[in-house]
């Protein structure tokens, strides 16, 4: 709440200061907690983690008075469902559902595609995916849940990886966005804050982006790509979710422009040899 109460200024509000001089960059806390219709004193006890609850209405309406959207207000009735030092579990290995394996092997080679696991890891692929974006990686690698490649370690530790991206900041920034908004559906989960924490000790890139706590639900987009087989190429993302994996993402590329339409069939005829069933978990 902090972050975000720095963000917004009086002006955007219509607040008047008269003429005062301001220590603050955004909201004073007391402005904040009027805006919002609370006390000052609970307002400050929620900013610092001290107040046990808050109901559903206070959340909303320091949603509004922050100027937050849909995807940060969702994000704030996370935090504040959960108690502010979590003890962490280990969680179960994941495993695509069946649904989202049968809607992948439906696809076939047509369009590159990649389920994706709540923390990032490649749960399973077709091909054409895997040539696209990891065919440094072994094929078979989401098969064992020890060797699955993690997106958001190949983003940041991998140099093939960032080299692959023409626009890699803007796409780091939505991977981190995202991760943060699973870390508050999921305080508890020991992988998840193993993951975060190996990141911002190795990266200083994800450590600087990180400390913006911004949160995105990121289900479209577009990569631009320097492909070392068949260069520059332009595609977008959709993200194909199921209500029996809420957590799984299907992610599904096509091409921009006739030229990446031509780079992603050569890329696809070049996988031609391997093609099978989808690697899975």
């Amino acid at each position: 709440m902090k972050s975000r109460r720095d963000r917004v200024t009086p002006d955007e509000i219509g607040l008047r200061t008269h003429g005062t001089g301001r220590r603050v960059p955004g909201l004073r806390r007391e402005e904040l907690a009027q805006l919002a219709g609370v006390s000052a004193g609970y307002y400050t006890r929620l900013e610092q983690g001290q107040a046990e609850t808050a109901s559903e209405q206070v959340l909303d309406a320091l949603a509004r008075a922050l100027q937050l959207d849909p995807t940060e207000t969702v994000h704030l009735h996370n935090l504040a469902r959960h108690s502010t030092t979590p003890r962490l579990g280990e969680p179960p290995a994941e495993e695509p559902h069946q649904r989202v394996l049968a809607l992948l092997d439906s696809l076939g080679e047509a369009a590159p595609a990649i389920v994706l696991g709540r923390r990032g890891d490649v749960l399973a692929w077709n091909r054409s995916g895997h040539a696209l974006f990891a065919d440094h990686i072994a094929y078979d690698s989401p098969s064992d849940p020890e060797r699955r490649p993690s997106i958001p370690r190949m983003f940041f530790l991998d140099p093939v990886t960032r080299d692959l991206y023409r626009n890699w900041h803007a796409l780091a920034r939505a991977h981190v966005a995202y991760l943060r908004l699973t870390a508050g559906r999921y305080p508890t989960d020991a992988r998840l804050a193993e993951l975060i924490g190996e990141l911002t000790m190795r990266s200083d890139d994800f450590s600087a982006m990180w400390a913006t706590r911004d949160v995105a639900d990121c289900t479209t987009g577009t990569m631009h790509i320097q492909h070392p087989t068949v260069g520059a190429a332009s595609v977008d993302y959709q993200v194909w979710l199921q209500p029996d994996s809420p957590d799984h993402r299907l992610e599904v590329y096509t091409p921009n422009d006739p030229g990446s339409a031509d780079a992603l069939r050569v890329l696809t005829h070049q996988s031609q040899s391997g093609i099978g069933s989808p690697v899975k978990g």
